[in-house]
């Protein structure tokens, strides 16, 4: 494993777009380690300590919001900038989420895999 890479987990229940993003984010050079659920997810960022987090809200077993304010209590991961990639558009949850620490917030049907790219580069100080 290349310990240069940025490493990347999504926390994101669909298959397609968890798929696409992997894809786009590895060519792009990223590592990349997916969790289907919002357990695995915090289980997987304590444990891989990522440079950043993707993270869907409506997600099985505990959501997003849980998993955000998880991560930013822990004084082991409080650090990791998350962006939110949800469905979700409502300006309270958006609001919610950027109180609660997240990075940024895209809903999911207004960017394109490129687009999210970017913004990882953008928050990562990539650009």
């Amino acid at each position: 494993m290349d310990n240069n890479k940025e490493k990347i987990i999504i926390v994101e229940d669909d298959k397609f777009l968890r798929d696409l993003l992997v894809s786009k984010l590895e060519m792009e050079g990223f590592e990349t380690i997916t969790a289907v659920n919002g357990q695995e997810g915090l289980d997987l960022i304590k444990q891989e300590m990522p440079q950043i987090v993707l993270l869907d809200l409506v997600l099985p077993e505990i959501d997003g919001f849980e998993v955000l304010r998880q991560i930013k209590e822990d004084v082991q991961t409080n650090k990791i900038p998350v962006i939110i990639l949800s469905n979700l558009g409502q300006q309270e949850e958006i609001e919610r989420c950027l109180k609660m620490g997240a990075a940024d917030y895209m809903i999911k049907a207004h960017f394109t895999p490129e687009e999210i790219v970017g913004k990882i580069k953008k928050v990562l100080g990539q650009s």
